[in-house]
């Protein structure tokens, strides 16, 4: 089989979420655990607009779950560590002959931080049977933050990401690179420097590509701008921009780059922070794009996300909590591919 992850413009058949469960991300309050809850459910809400939801809840949280979420919303009971269902879940793909489903399963190893993370890793092969799809095993420790594609060939990924020896410390770009194409069909990957400041802490996922670029439309980027001098990331984000301009997408383009700026907020109680609007999720007929309390940035982010994903309804959901937590609308959500021609899912 020749398998291809598509573009997540692509037609969607459902989004895949986990629901929070009790837990050191949770926060130290009872006030930031129910914050919490709350925005999970908000961006399963807002998703279910548009397209069928499905969400896996730890056992512990069943009740509360039920309770929180629209009984429209669709439950998958399994155990969990985390909540970040980009990042374990499986990165859907489909085959370009048949059109059948399937699902990378990746080695999850939290990000190389060496935290438990053994029932979040047995998430990915229990979604691809959920949905009858056809599991494809990989050696790489990779997560679905970490690579975006353009659905023709090209992928986004990041040297601190793949190449981190907390990940994968014997990979090369050679290696990463053929495991790519075999696994998600990308035969041209463009590689980023690094992430952003805040995403080198201690929680960190050291450079996921999700918080800092994406693929609006092939041969289209929408670029993260921090346009502060104040915040380190205005320092960083020339070096990234750089390697854009001089790539070559997987059909011989340029790519034209447009840029989406972050808010005006520059720290919190931690310290300079990655609010990002790139971290959006694209859903049929429309985007679920990070809100962050900024009405001109939030406005202003609209606009640049509904000129670039033309036809498509934009709604903004604040995703300060989710961000509080160490990541965006994104992180918490995964897309499964309709499927075409006759193939399953």
């Amino acid at each position: 089989m020749a398998w291809r992850m598509p573009a997540e413009t692509a037609p969607q058949a459902r989004i895949w979420m986990a629901f929070p469960r009790e837990g050191d991300v949770m926060g130290d309050s009872s006030a930031a655990r129910e914050a919490t809850y709350a925005a999970w459910t908000a961006v399963a809400h807002a998703t279910l607009d548009f397209e069928p939801v499905t969400m896996v809840v730890d056992p512990s949280e069943r009740e509360r779950a039920r309770r929180m979420l629209s009984g429209d919303i669709d439950i998958v009971e399994a155990p969990l560590n985390d909540f970040w269902m980009r990042d374990f879940g499986p990165t859907f793909v489909l085959d370009d002959q048949t059109g059948a489903l399937g699902g990378v399963d990746w080695i999850f190893n939290a990000w190389g931080q060496g935290v438990d993370c053994e029932k979040d890793a047995l998430i990915a092969e229990r979604v691809i049977g959920v949905v009858g799809a056809t599991r494809i095993p990989s050696l790489l420790v990779n997560e679905g933050g970490g690579i975006h594609v353009d659905g023709e060939g090209t992928v986004l990924v990041t040297e601190t990401v793949q190449l981190d020896p907390d990940r994968n410390p014997w990979a090369t770009k050679e290696r990463v690179e053929a495991e790519l194409a075999r696994t998600i069909g990308a035969t041209t990957a463009i590689w980023l420097p690094r992430g952003l400041t805040r995403d080198y802490d201690e929680l960190g996922t050291r450079g996921h590509v999700d918080i800092v670029a994406t693929f609006a439309a092939p041969g289209r980027v929408l670029l993260h701008a921090q346009l502060d001098p104040a915040h380190p990331d205005h320092a960083v984000m020339p070096e990234i921009r750089a390697v854009l301009e001089g790539a070559v997408d997987a059909q011989g383009r340029r790519l034209e780059i447009i840029d989406l700026p972050a808010p005006a907020q520059l720290t919190d109680d931690e310290g300079f922070v990655d609010y990002s609007y790139v971290n959006h999720l694209v859903v049929n007929d429309g985007v679920i794009a990070c809100g962050f309390g900024d009405d001109h940035a939030d406005a202003r982010a609209r606009d640049i996300l509904s000129a670039a994903y033309p036809g498509r309804t934009v709604i903004t959901v604040d995703a300060r909590e989710i961000f509080a937590r160490g990541g965006g609308i994104h992180c918490i959500t995964q897309q499964q591919p309709a499927v075409t021609g006759g193939g399953r899912g």
